[in-house]
């Protein structure tokens, strides 16, 4: 698999139960400082929230990731916006839920189910796309190569990052994880080529 789901941009759910409202947020992260960026910046929106609760999945294996009760009681609230994330296979994507106590105690089924549905709400608003995990490369070769060099990429079809022609040639591409040992191979045959160790 070179392939893994996210969000394209904000979303928002809303879920009540007995009079407490939570007001739910999908939102597109690709690093824990953007995660921690977000959360401050909904902290201030929703300053006289009793509750803003989250989880968070990063990465393209889904590996690292984290939940947050903000005061609930444990795993009444983390944990099932975590379990939505996963159900959905979605990374690289922060749920936060925000609870304004509606006057009557839900209890710790209660909690565990609005918090799911509320986590479920945002996700099913929010348009899931597929994205590729790619992988860079960067190499030189002598000028008179350049046609050899250029059939490969016309045929593969990486993304050109960076590229420089003079005597010696600098090219630097990025190519989807499925495609990068075919393109290292094929580029292994090019006379006079160095790859540049990144």
């Amino acid at each position: 698999m070179d392939t893994f789901r996210t969000v394209k941009e904000t979303a928002q759910g809303l879920f009540t139960e007995k009079k407490s409202k939570f007001i739910s947020y999908a939102v597109p992260v690709q690093t824990v400082d953007e995660v921690k960026s977000e959360l401050e910046k909904y902290r201030k929106e929703y300053y006289d929230a009793r509750h803003i609760c989250w989880a968070y999945m990063l990465g393209a294996e889904r590996t690292e990731f984290r939940s947050n009760d903000d005061g609930e009681p444990s795993g009444t609230a983390g944990k099932p916006i975590l379990g939505q994330i996963n159900s959905n296979e979605l990374t690289d994507i922060l749920v936060l839920v925000v609870r304004y106590f509606g006057g009557i105690k839900l209890g710790t089924s209660g909690l565990i189910t609005s918090y799911k549905e509320a986590a479920a709400e945002a996700i099913s608003s929010a348009e899931i796309i597929e994205k590729t995990i790619d992988m860079d490369i960067s190499f030189k070769f002598e000028y008179p190569f350049m046609n050899d060099v250029m059939k490969i990429v016309k045929d593969l079809e990486p993304t050109i990052l960076d590229q420089q022609y003079d005597m010696d040639c600098l090219m630097s591409l990025r190519i989807r994880k499925a495609l990068y040992d075919q393109l290292l191979s094929r580029l292994e045959k090019v006379e006079t080529l160095v790859f540049n160790d990144e």
